[in-house]
């Protein structure tokens, strides 16, 4: 018996979920097709080189097909799903991003000193943040289009509050390193005046005197992407 090809998986996957796992289900080529997205042809000749390697039983009734998975069929989807569960959950939750230190518009001191956020970096992250934020500016396409994935993503969430004068947005932050020794956190702001070509670091310490940066610095981020698991 042949290990599963891999152009059948989603052939096989798509009979499990059709209930084939211990019942004969019967289905059409056409059906198939249109659901693996492939050929009425591809989808039959699937079906008969499945049948073939032992992954699958099927009963032809005249223009009628009734299938159903067999237990080599379903021990192989059971391998690949743990192989796939094992590398997703072992696999490096990172990314490193490279820019340039720019000035910014002295915003962040103000924010960062504002209570309704400090109370909620002590609790969260551990410490109150050096009033400022240290911008950089990202030299590459595709470091702008990592960045963007980082509102959706899992964050240490800072809450968005209101002194009752005005009400303040949310900042989500992610564990990172500066040159791959200084601890920091990448913020996320609700409301930002800048896009997604600047990130913005904040630490414990003022990060332009610890890591001895200039305006104009080349720098290295990497950061902790949060496990879904």
């Amino acid at each position: 018996m042949s290990d599963l090809k891999i152009q059948h998986i989603l052939t096989l996957s798509q009979l499990l979920s059709k209930g084939a796992r211990y019942n004969f289900i019967q289905i059409t080529t056409s059906s198939l097709a249109e659901n693996i997205k492939k050929s009425q042809q591809s989808a039959s000749k699937h079906l008969l080189e499945l049948e073939t390697n032992g992954f699958i039983e099927r009963v032809v009734h005249g223009r009628k097909v009734s299938v159903k998975i067999t237990q080599n069929g379903y021990a192989e989807l059971l391998k690949l799903h743990l192989l796939l569960r094992a590398n997703i959950e072992t696999s490096v939750s990172s990314l490193e991003l490279k820019g340039t230190i720019i000035s910014g518009m002295g915003e962040g001191a103000y924010y960062m000193s504002l209570k309704g956020y400090t109370k909620q970096f002590k609790s969260k992250i551990g410490f109150i943040p050096f009033p400022g934020t240290l911008n950089v500016k990202l030299n590459q396409p595709e470091y702008i289009q990592a960045v963007e994935q980082f509102i959706v993503l899992d964050g240490i969430m800072i809450e968005p509050f209101s002194d009752g004068k005005r009400t303040y947005g949310w900042v989500k932050c992610f564990h990172a390193k500066l040159n791959n020794s200084t601890k920091c956190e990448l913020i996320r702001l609700e409301r930002t005046h800048h896009d997604n070509s600047v990130i913005e670091l904040i630490s414990k310490n003022n990060l332009r005197k610890t890591a001895k940066l200039k305006t104009g610095a080349k720098v290295t981020i990497k950061i902790l992407i949060p496990n879904r698991s």
